[in-house]
């Protein structure tokens, strides 16, 4: 039997965090680095991801008339090989929930491509799909409402099973769940008890065996430790890279705290209003931030300085988020941008490389 990788969180009062994800990284057990090497070209990808678009319809509200689309995705392209970690950042309202929906398959893209294994998701036979999509699990943000309050452990985890009936026999589901239980930190004693009696940090250990029951390949992270408490969130992170060092798994990681992207992925893509406007190595990324959106969210993050540093000045960013419904012409980030110039409202700026890594920038030179 799996040994486990860590002490269960205790219960937490009220089970909310009060403070921020940067300050429950420092507070917490150290995260590990992230694994060295960045992923190249050469890399077969585990998940293609190209020209990916995803759209609502608007209706109106009288007639339900569709009156026009809000572009939540608008063309996002990336690579990601098997085993690494791949960052996805960007502030509320970017496209970044909507596009690990799309992927997973909760979300239904409206042009592009999702390759998974070689197999183009949108384009294959129903049962092969259905095969591959089980190779794709997904971690919820919110471990307080996505787990059914009326069903227990056991039965949450063991759905799957029921809808897989291959991947684990039913005279190995009393086995295969302690196991799993064990895996992620958890008593597998607890297993008939319901999510109200688990405090934050718990239930989303839960989450995530539900995520690895199917034993998949890919798992996508919407902001795993996002609405969890401070003091448990490096744990969680921790556990994460364990299990991706243990299974072998490979993370498209979701979230809007860049201090904890550091610390798990190996490439970091940054969206605005459903676009990538930089892909870059973590390292990179951190120490030589290229396009000007990219320089705005990391002046935001706080750090510990040396008590003479003087910090430099943050990059206010002017106005508010555009509505995907109405984007601005050509670059999308332009209305916002203090360097912005005419050609970048009448052109999009395409995602090349622009000195060492991709960049979406006609002001940064190739």
């Amino acid at each position: 039997m799996t040994r486990r990788t860590g002490p269960a969180d205790p219960a937490v009062p009220g089970g909310g965090g009060t403070g921020s994800a940067v300050d429950g990284v420092a507070a917490t057990p150290a995260v590990a680095p992230a694994v060295a090497g960045a992923a190249t070209p050469a890399e077969p990808a585990l998940l293609s991801v190209r020209d990916l678009v995803t759209s609502f319809p608007i209706r109106s509200t009288l007639l339900r008339r569709v009156t026009g689309r809000i572009e939540a995705v608008a063309g996002v392209s990336f690579d990601l090989p098997a085993g690494q970690t791949l960052g996805i950042v960007g502030e509320s309202g970017s496209g970044k929930s909507t596009l690990a929906r799309t992927i997973v398959g909760l979300a239904r893209a409206t042009a592009g491509s999702v390759l998974f294994g070689g197999t183009d998701l949108a384009a294959a036979p129903a049962d092969e799909v259905r095969r591959r999509r089980r190779d794709i699990q997904m971690i919820f943000q919110d471990p307080y409402t996505s787990l059914n309050p009326g069903r227990t452990v056991r039965q949450l985890v063991t759905e799957a099973w029921q809808v897989h009936p291959d991947v684990v026999p039913r005279r190995r589901w009393a086995a295969e769940l302690g196991e799993l239980l064990e895996r992620v930190g958890l008593d597998p004693d607890h297993a008939d008890r319901y999510p109200h009696q688990f405090s934050g940090g718990q239930r989303q250990r839960i989450g995530i065996a539900r995520a690895l029951a199917l034993r998949p390949r890919l798992v996508i992270c919407d902001e795993p430790v996002s609405a969890l408490d401070v003091s448990i969130q490096a744990q969680v992170l921790n556990l994460l890279r364990d299990l991706q060092r243990d299974l072998g798994l490979t993370y498209l990681f979701i979230s809007h705290d860049l201090s904890v992207v550091r610390h798990v992925a190996d490439r970091v893509a940054v969206l605005y209003l459903g676009r990538v406007v930089e892909e870059a190595p973590t390292a990179e990324i951190f120490a030589a931030p290229a396009h000007p959106y990219t320089r705005a969210l990391l002046s935001a993050v706080p750090r510990l300085r040396p008590w003479r540093e003087v910090a430099p000045e943050p990059v206010v960013l002017a106005g508010d988020l555009p509505s995907p419904a109405n984007p601005p012409s050509g670059c999308r980030f332009r209305t916002r941008c203090a360097q912005a110039a005419e050609v970048c409202a009448a052109e999009v700026p395409d995602l090349v490389p622009r000195g060492t890594h991709p960049v979406a920038c006609h002001l940064v030179p190739r």
